[in-house]
């Protein structure tokens, strides 16, 4: 899949879930279930432990279905960020940004996602060929911030993770965002064993997404 489909396709669904789990069999059940749920973009973060073998068995089991998109997060180098494309990721997520890191993926054509909090961040993150800015954390900014940087910088894609919620999911959008990465409030249930929950939040992000894209 080339650069400009994973794009594509984490734009369309809208949603990434950012997966954070204390093992590996935890991971692969919540990316699971929020594929179940309709959330195509995985980011499997490389604070978990052997999460290049994660990334490597949804990889595996997601072949055959090419509406799922599987990264990698938490990318803090350029050598980590070769060893998850190795393994399978088709897109990188990082806290910051990281030239060297930019570079590689703009060698492998895989797509970059750095985390920015300024203009001048944003601005340097452009130069390099980043695509989507992850703007993080987004609760220190909120969803009116991102019509204030898109004054100065119309063309940008943001991508806000942190304090994206199911209550303001929509405001998100309706101020420019592309996507929206979403960790603990989607997938706290898991704490519990409770996956099936993971899913039903996975659908009432997208629904809420839908929504507001129609209302535009």
């Amino acid at each position: 899949m080339n650069k400009y489909n994973v794009i594509t396709k984490i734009t369309e669904c809208g949603v990434v879930a950012v997966v954070r789990a204390d093992s590996k069999e935890e991971a692969v059940q919540i990316s699971e279930a929020c594929v179940k749920g309709g959330i195509y973009g995985i980011e499997v973060t490389f604070t978990i432990h052997d999460a290049e073998e994660v990334i490597r068995e949804l990889a595996s089991h997601y072949a055959d279905n090419s509406e799922v998109v599987l990264g990698a997060g938490t990318v803090l180098d350029a050598a980590t960020a070769r060893i998850a494309i190795l393994a399978g990721a088709q897109f990188i997520v990082s806290p910051c940004f990281d030239e060297h890191t930019a570079k590689l993926c703009h060698l492998y054509q895989v797509p970059y996602m750095p985390g920015c909090m300024t203009i001048t961040e944003m601005k340097n993150a452009l130069e390099y060929g980043v695509d989507i800015i992850k703007l993080f954390p987004g609760q220190a900014f909120g969803p009116e911030f991102i019509k204030a940087v898109k004054a100065p910088l119309p063309q940008v894609n943001i991508m806000p993770t942190g304090g994206v919620s199911l209550d303001n999911v929509d405001q998100w959008i309706k101020n420019g965002c592309v996507a929206v990465g979403v960790g603990g409030n989607l997938l706290a249930p898991a704490q519990m064993g409770d996956y099936e929950k993971i899913t039903e939040n996975a659908r009432e992000y997208i629904k809420k997404v839908t929504e507001a894209r129609e209302s535009l």
